[in-house]
């Protein structure tokens, strides 16, 4: 079931419904899948070296929420990330908003996401720095997501972190051993502290029972990480549904199955088709935010860092061209057919604001 399908079916009611409050990002969205793999998207001409047989075939929309777009960039990123792995353990570390931030959060999208980063890894690096505990510099790929498996509102940014610091002084690898990467209770004042110091200072508005909500943090074995960054890249450039996900469409009523966190079963959440749109597009991230960030040792910048560490711990570094695009393939011969010609569609230039309104207490 495509969700272009959807939109145009349910387009008319999401927007008596949803017009007022719908941001500019979210607008772009809905335009971009709407056109995913048609000629109005823009078109590339194919043909055969061998049969001379030509086909044209619609271009993709390249949006990264589109769920049938940015395979290629999923690939390239676990590639690049497969890269960096070292030969130790893994920890998959979750960083979660309370619920009553959840308000805030929407309506001041780029302001608090960034603060989420930076209070996050900050909070991490700084008990990891301790040498009550790891003692030295860690690495970490932090990638943001703002849904949960029934896509209701649920920021949350998950960390792949290396077992282990950095002793530069040293040049000394101190690996970590247990159940966790560090204490719990004390990583959780600490994130919290920053948090909510960072939404001061920003103008950022939060209900005083912040200071005594839970702030959950979550620790889990990743072994040696690779399904862990296949897990986040999964997420990372198409949407917050895949169309195999949607399972029904008829009354009015969108159904889509997810499969819930505590007793593993799959589960369906039946909504109006507007509203599904709307539950959607509401994960949008604002224009140009990075939802994948780098710190530490596994930083851009710090390429010979890790190079000295890779060395250090005598890892096998996979030596990977870059993934190049499916090639396609002649439906008469089966030989891979050349691009011979595009047309491309310019995209409307529309002006993006970070948030719907004021943020709620």
């Amino acid at each position: 079931m495509q969700i272009k399908d959807i939109i145009e079916e349910y387009r008319a009611a999401f927007e008596e419904k949803y017009s007022m409050e719908l941001l500019p990002g979210q607008a772009r969205a809905l335009e971009s899948m709407l056109r995913c793999r048609t000629p109005e998207c823009g078109e590339m001409l194919v043909e055969c070296p061998g049969c001379g047989a030509a086909v044209l075939h619609p271009h993709s929309c390249g949006h990264r929420s589109c769920p049938r777009c940015q395979n290629h960039e999923s690939t390239r990123w676990i590639a690049r990330q497969n890269g960096k792995l070292l030969p130790v353990r893994y920890f998959l570390v979750t960083f979660t908003v309370p619920c009553g931030l959840r308000s805030a959060a929407y309506h001041n999208q780029r302001t608090f996401f960034d603060a989420l980063f930076r209070a996050s890894s900050e909070a991490l690096s700084e008990l990891a720095s301790d040498p009550r505990h790891l003692g030295g510099e860690i690495g970490m790929t932090g990638v943001l997501h703002t849904n949960s498996r029934r896509l209701d509102l649920h920021p949350h940014i998950h960390y792949i972190v290396p077992a282990g610091a950095l002793d530069r002084k040293r040049k000394l690898w101190k690996r970590k051993g247990g159940e966790f990467l560090l204490p719990h209770n004390p990583l959780s004042r600490l994130f919290k502290g920053k948090m909510l110091a960072l939404l001061k200072e920003r103008g950022i508005a939060f209900p005083e029972e912040a200071h005594s909500m839970k702030w959950n943090i979550n620790f889990h074995d990743a072994g040696s990480g690779e399904h862990a960054v296949e897990y986040l890249a999964r997420y990372l450039y198409r949407g917050v549904i895949g169309e195999k996900s949607i399972i029904g469409n008829e009354d009015g009523k969108v159904t889509f199955q997810y499969q819930d966190s505590d007793t593993k079963l799959m589960e369906t959440r039946t909504l109006p088709g507007e509203d599904f749109l709307m539950l959607v597009l509401m994960h949008v991230l604002p224009k140009g935010f990075r939802r994948a960030r780098e710190y530490g040792f596994l930083h851009g910048n710090a390429s010979k860092t890790l190079k000295l560490l890779q060395f250090i711990l005598q890892a096998e570094v996979p030596f990977e061209k870059e993934p190049g695009r499916p090639a396609f393939k002649c439906p008469k011969c089966g030989r891979k057919m050349q691009i011979v010609a595009c047309r491309i569609r310019s995209r409307p230039d529309l002006k993006e604001r970070d948030s719907p309104g004021k943020s709620a207490a």
